[in-house]
């Protein structure tokens, strides 16, 4: 069965301000990851770079891994290929986060299966950008 999300889910994770941990979020302006995160912030969430570099992104320090950052998080939003979103969906569901964004074109059923079964909210091949307009929400 394949995943389908829930307009109520993602009208509430966009809408309820939340600490965000961007995984693949680097200090490389060209990458879309970087736009949408400033976009997700300019929402009023904290953003949280994750990134192997752990590099400095929009003033908020980066972490290397989801394991490494201090504190709760809300929502893992999910910037790596399809073929590695198992693993940082099965260290979202470790770390206790309480929701996981795959990005448009970051689909991976049976991880999306597992956070769901974990009591994740699950939201899957889809971009905060598009979303939030669509809802009226900016």
């Amino acid at each position: 069965m394949s995943h389908t999300n829930d307009p109520a889910v993602v009208r509430r994770l966009l809408s309820d301000r939340g600490r965000w941990a961007v995984v693949g979020l680097s200090a490389n302006t060209g990458r879309t990851a970087h736009r949408i995160a400033a976009y997700v912030r300019n929402l009023g969430h904290e953003i949280v770079p994750v990134h192997p570099r752990a590099e400095t992104v929009h003033g908020q320090q980066g972490y290397p891994d989801l394991a490494s950052v201090p504190g709760e998080i809300d929502v893992v939003d999910v910037f790596v290929n399809s073929a590695l979103a198992g693993d940082v969906v099965d260290q979202a569901i470790a770390r206790g986060a309480k929701a996981v964004w795959l990005q448009l074109g970051v689909i991976d059923e049976a991880a999306a299966q597992r956070a769901a079964d974990a009591g994740l909210n699950v939201v899957m091949d889809a971009c905060p950008a598009i979303e939030a307009p669509r809802l009226g929400l900016a």
